[in-house]
């Protein structure tokens, strides 16, 4: 989607004016994935509009292919307003402009699974099932378990304001189901689906072979299936706490988190250092207004994520955190506001 961030903080009526940016969760994991040197696809529909046009020329900006992008003359490309304040807050306002869109035209049949399967990761998101029936569809053929799929990563991204109905929204259990590796918060959970705590989710959730339950500022766990002596599965708990940041904006630390958390899984790395990948690169998201933000380098990354734990609880980050492995502060201590 284009995302319009307002200019001004307060209501979405008393705003006179905003700034055009891009959003869109899979896409800014895709982007996020990118400008870290990974090799990323994004596919989706746009229209034929200029909306389209900045959209594609954006993410391809960002180092992401997007060959593989459907223009649609029919239908517009999705836009979002959103408040200054935060997603938490009860003043938090966020207009969606996305019925009839091109990507809510999206459908199963319109993808060709040659250019969708040939990395090593596919991930989704919630916010496209709720879009359409279409795009309904196509969730759950892309999260129904077949052989030789690569591994399938599913954020459940529950929006309210997608979902009219809350009843519908126990859909994204049954697509997270289909999955090898599902995000999901805490609070996304209790509110769609009235489970309390990580243990709780991960009871209604076995199948997917890693759960990453996401608890805001306490931190995240992650869940991986083990395989017990006497050839019995088990399920291995790693709890990380989340970094004190100097937080400009809360939105888009979700899809960075994850983007996190899949790059560290795309290199091997044991689960402790997943989740602070994921804390660190939603710490880059948290400390800049926008959706989608650089996340640090991966040897500045790598230095944070190798910390004892007592230096990593007394890291705090401020904006431009992402720049000073090389401005020479050391990785232990805060990195001051630039």
């Amino acid at each position: 989607m284009v995302t319009f961030l307002p200019r001004l903080p307060g209501r979405l009526a008393d705003v006179p004016s905003f700034d055009r940016a891009i959003g869109g969760a899979e896409s800014n994991v895709a982007c996020t994935l990118a400008r870290t040197g990974h090799t990323t696809r994004w596919i989706s529909r746009v229209g034929t509009d200029g909306f389209g046009d900045h959209l594609l020329a954006a993410i391809a900006d960002c180092g992401v292919d997007v060959r593989h992008v459907r223009r649609d003359p029919l239908r517009p490309t999705g836009v979002y307003f959103r408040t200054a304040g935060d997603r938490a807050t009860g003043a938090h306002e966020v207009a969606y402009y996305r019925a009839g869109s091109a990507a809510s035209a999206m459908t199963a049949d319109g993808l060709d699974p040659a250019a969708l399967y040939a990395g090593r990761i596919v991930h989704l998101s919630g916010i496209t099932a709720a879009l359409s029936a279409d795009c309904l569809g196509l969730l759950r053929e892309l999260t129904t378990r077949r052989p030789g799929r690569p591994l399938l990563s599913f954020d459940v991204n529950y929006r309210p304001g997608l979902w009219r109905d809350t009843a519908r929204a126990r859909v994204l259990l049954d697509l997270a189901r289909g999955a090898d590796l599902v995000f999901v918060g805490d609070d996304e959970a209790r509110d769609a689906w009235g489970l309390h705590g990580p243990r709780a989710i991960r009871r209604a959730l076995p199948e997917p072979h890693t759960l990453v339950v996401k608890q805001g500022g306490a931190g995240a766990t992650v869940f991986r299936r083990t395989r017990e002596p006497g050839g019995r599965d088990g399920d291995a708990a790693t709890f990380v706490p989340a970094l004190d940041v100097d937080l400009v904006a809360a939105t888009g630390a979700g899809d960075a988190f994850a983007a996190g958390f899949l790059s560290a899984t795309l290199r091997g790395l044991p689960d402790r250092a997943r989740l602070r990948h994921g804390h660190l690169w939603a710490a880059a998201a948290l400390t800049v207004p926008g959706d989608l933000a650089t996340p640090p380098s991966r040897p500045y990354a790598d230095r944070l994520a190798a910390l004892d734990d007592p230096a990593w609880e007394r890291l705090r980050l401020a904006p431009g955190w992402t720049d000073a492995d090389t401005s020479g502060h050391r990785a232990d201590e805060e990195v001051p506001t630039q």
